[in-house]
């Protein structure tokens, strides 16, 4: 019988489990919504239910179970811990749940960590020893692998960059005006369009409210506004990443999610400011990239987390 992994990725809006053979191939998988104002067991029971369906389905035996979340979250204890997301989550001891019904083992990481080692292994992250991985979606984090294990820091809140301020003033991410997370996230830069728009002159088809989204399809046709958004962001993801490559000096930095999709309009900005703030023989070790993963980073992120756990390749204990 064929070694399977179970990947369970948990998500504020959407869940999603899947069904891996642990070298980056997604056999199936079962989206879902999340309910999360209905507290966790209507969904803990729906993951169940659905793995118990793929198992069935595929007639495989069950090797490890990953679990990918956003934080607070500890992986020691295999305890979710009340995410933003999922803020009715009080203290879920989600590995054990999987490990009772399963008996198999499982392992918890935060998404920004579980990403990463999805990249470490089957994406950009191939073939390095130390890299950064930015999720820059909704919101901003980060996952660190140093000398080829994912580092969780002292009590697991290492890559949180998203909390550095940049600015005095600008988009609030992480509860800060003008922090990273502020200029590098699909919520921050809704706010950017609202704050810029106010002394904007010219055309364009942007208006407050509109989502990065948005700002995007209006880049692809010339929208000279919706270029200054892009600008803006990228010159500060420049000045954000300029402070972790002189701290981490990685081999890569790899970045998802919205740098992925609009990586031609962020990456002049973000590039003359590396130039001018990081140190030159930290940026010239470094390359930058998107993510290579793409839609599919989030379920391999779950897999990742069960796979390098029981192959004791990158994680630190």
């Amino acid at each position: 019988m064929k070694k399977r992994y179970l990947g369970i990725d948990c998500g504020g809006t959407k869940c999603a489990v899947c069904l891996g053979d642990g070298e980056g191939n997604i056999i199936d998988k079962i989206i879902f919504p999340t309910h999360e104002p209905l507290g966790p067991q209507q969904t803990i029971d729906n993951f169940i239910k659905y793995s118990d369906e793929l198992l069935l389905k595929h007639a495989c035996e069950l090797t490890g179970i990953g679990i990918a979340c956003g934080s607070p979250l500890d992986p020691g204890l295999g305890i979710i811990q009340a995410p933003a997301q999922l803020s009715s989550w009080k203290d879920v001891p989600i590995v054990k749940i999987f490990q009772d019904r399963y008996r198999v083992p499982a392992f918890l990481d935060n998404d920004a960590n579980a990403g990463a080692s999805a990249e470490y292994c089957f994406g950009a992250g191939r073939g390095c020893k130390h890299m950064l991985f930015l999720t820059f979606g909704t919101g901003l984090g980060a996952g660190l692998i140093l000398d080829g294990r994912v580092y969780r820091g002292a009590n697991c809140y290492a890559g949180e960059i998203g909390h550095f301020r940049l600015a005095p003033n600008g988009p609030v991410g992480c509860r800060k005006t003008g922090s990273f997370e502020g200029f590098c996230s699909g919520a921050g830069i809704k706010q950017l369009i609202e704050i810029e728009l106010k002394s904007f002159k010219g055309q364009t088809c942007l208006k407050t409210g509109d989502s990065a989204a948005d700002c995007a399809k209006a880049a692809e046709q010339g929208d000279a506004f919706a270029l200054r958004i892009f600008e803006i962001s990228g010159h500060y993801l420049g000045m954000g990443l300029s402070i972790v490559l002189d701290i981490i000096n990685p081999e890569r930095v790899i970045i998802g999610s919205i740098f992925t999709r609009c990586e031609k309009f962020l990456r002049p900005a973000m590039e003359k400011t590396l130039c001018e703030e990081a140190l030159s023989q930290t940026l010239k070790t470094c390359q930058i990239l998107p993510s290579a993963l793409g839609d599919s980073i989030g379920d391999l992120a779950a897999l990742s987390v069960a796979y390098n756990e029981m192959k004791a390749a990158i994680y630190a204990v």
